[in-house]
């Protein structure tokens, strides 16, 4: 239970090498699959993670071994985070940045289909919203997943204006600058 078959580097390895795997790996596939879980998302989580275990412990299943490897995988998380909010540039590589997917009552379809956003996603984004798509000032797919939804200011009729008009001001000739 506590005697390792590995030498215990070789689980900080592996540990690293999976993390940074899995991370270039979900990355890659977007934001949506980070973002709101569906039972087959959760599934696909799960699955994943079966599917790393062996690679984490290269076949060693002491007690010391799996807390070598979790220790290790806490440990980068840890550091990524820490990097992630000192270095903008960090942020953006890990993160990414919001897409804009809709502006003044428009959606960019194409964008949305580019991100794997469903016209059924937008629409309950919108009905969250409160936010009819005509009074849309824009949308976006934020680096989590989540569409958010900001909604045109309403138009205040200018009440008290009507018939008013705007006045320059001019300088005003006194005695003085009248040449006397």
């Amino acid at each position: 239970m506590l005697d390792l078959t590995l030498p215990w580097w070789e689980f900080i390895v592996r540990a690293a090498a999976v993390y940074g795997v899995l991370l270039v790996m979900v990355r890659m596939s977007g934001k949506r699959t980070i973002g709101q879980f569906t039972p087959f998302d959760l599934l696909v989580v799960m699955l994943l993670s079966e599917a790393v275990s062996n690679s984490l412990g290269g076949g060693d299943e002491s007690l010391v071994g799996g807390l070598i490897g979790a220790a290790t995988l806490l440990a980068l998380n840890a550091a990524l985070g820490r990097l992630t909010a000192i270095s903008p540039a960090a942020e953006r590589l890990v993160d990414g940045e919001p897409v804009l997917l809709g502006r003044d009552g428009r959606l960019f379809r194409d964008r949305m289909r580019r991100h794997r956003v469903g016209e059924g996603d937008m629409a309950r984004a919108l009905r969250e919203a409160d936010c009819g798509l005509d009074e849309l000032n824009c949308a976006f797919l934020e680096i989590d997943g989540s569409i958010s939804v900001r909604k045109r200011e309403r138009e205040l009729p200018d009440q008290g204006r009507a018939g008013m008009t705007r006045h320059r001001r001019t300088k005003q000739k006194t005695p003085s600058s009248e040449g006397g």
